[in-house]
């Protein structure tokens, strides 16, 4: 699925070394993200708040990281959690990558103990809401 141009050893290993930053003291869920934006990858970890509803996820947080850094498309995204199977993205983390990404966006999924998944953005949002129905 991936295409041999993606630096998916690298984005893999960017989310794996972001999942060791996440700010996670309450639920001890640690998840680390990679987006790779017009060949620069950013990363992003999640960050847990004792008022929960102001909890940002690592995708938010990568795709914040490559908007500032003037990105407006990805092209690529990893998660890395420590579950088998791998966890995808929230409802929320999904609707922002669909913001900046194609339903052909690869995502690439990796879990604790080598557990892996690559599907795309469109197979896990099959329907994204999107500027054509404003």
């Amino acid at each position: 699925m991936t295409s041999p141009r993606l630096p998916l050893a690298r984005l893999v290993a960017v989310a794996v070394r972001s999942r060791k930053r996440a700010h996670a003291p309450y639920s001890k869920f640690h998840v680390g993200a990679a987006v790779l934006a017009g060949g620069a990858i950013h990363a992003g970890c999640n960050v847990e708040n004792a008022s929960y509803g102001l909890t940002v996820c690592a995708e938010r947080n990568a795709v914040a990281a490559a908007v500032l850094a003037g990105a407006r498309r990805l092209d690529a995204v990893v998660v890395a959690s420590g579950t088998v199977p791998p966890t995808p993205p929230c409802g929320m983390c999904l609707q922002t990558l669909a913001e900046f990404g194609s339903a052909a966006l690869p995502v690439i999924l990796v879990g604790a103990r080598g557990a892996r998944d690559e599907t795309t953005l469109g197979a896990l949002l099959p329907r994204a809401f999107s500027k054509k129905f404003l």
